[in-house]
């Protein structure tokens, strides 16, 4: 069994990762369709059918993709949405951002926290070359659904030390 002594303990908590905000998401969508019904939930196909995208990335959301969300329970989903980008300067990204919504009003159960919740992590893919940083890094997003559009600000993780 390994031992963690104080010096280690030091050394994870200065490598302790951070955020740096990337850029914004805002994706149009159009009225969710149930696709399934099983004991695992509901799950149902939201179109992605356009938006913009501004900050380090700038562009806009291509209007064939969608987001397939599960209802777990009263107020939980799981979100997988799949949809790409088109840069300013023509450049294709194709994004995966899988993440969870609870809505604590409809019955969600999320201790300590007193609003909702819509983290994602968002995968990137683009064979740009001045893009390549996307392909390098992990990121997170914070969203927010309304009505018509979903906006995800994009923070990539930073460890101290490291080349961002």
């Amino acid at each position: 069994m390994t031992q963690i002594t104080s010096s280690s303990q030091r050394a994870i908590t200065d490598a302790v990762p951070g955020l740096k905000f990337r850029f914004s998401i805002v994706a149009e969508v159009a009225p969710s369709v149930s696709l399934d019904e099983t004991a695992a939930g509901e799950l149902g196909f939201i179109p992605i059918t356009g938006g913009t995208v501004a900050g380090d990335l700038e562009g806009s959301v291509i209007g064939s993709g969608g987001d397939w969300c599960l209802i777990k329970s009263a107020g939980t989903y799981r979100v997988e949405a799949r949809y790409g980008i088109r840069t300013t300067e023509g450049a294709y990204v194709d994004v995966v951002n899988t993440g969870i919504l609870t809505r604590p009003g409809e019955g969600a159960h999320t201790p300590g926290r007193g609003g909702e919740y819509f983290m994602t992590t968002p995968v990137f893919r683009t064979t740009h070359p001045a893009l390549a940083w996307l392909t390098h890094s992990v990121f997170v997003g914070h969203a927010v659904a309304g009505d018509g559009a979903t906006s995800i600000d994009v923070f990539e993780v930073i460890v101290p030390g490291h080349p961002a």
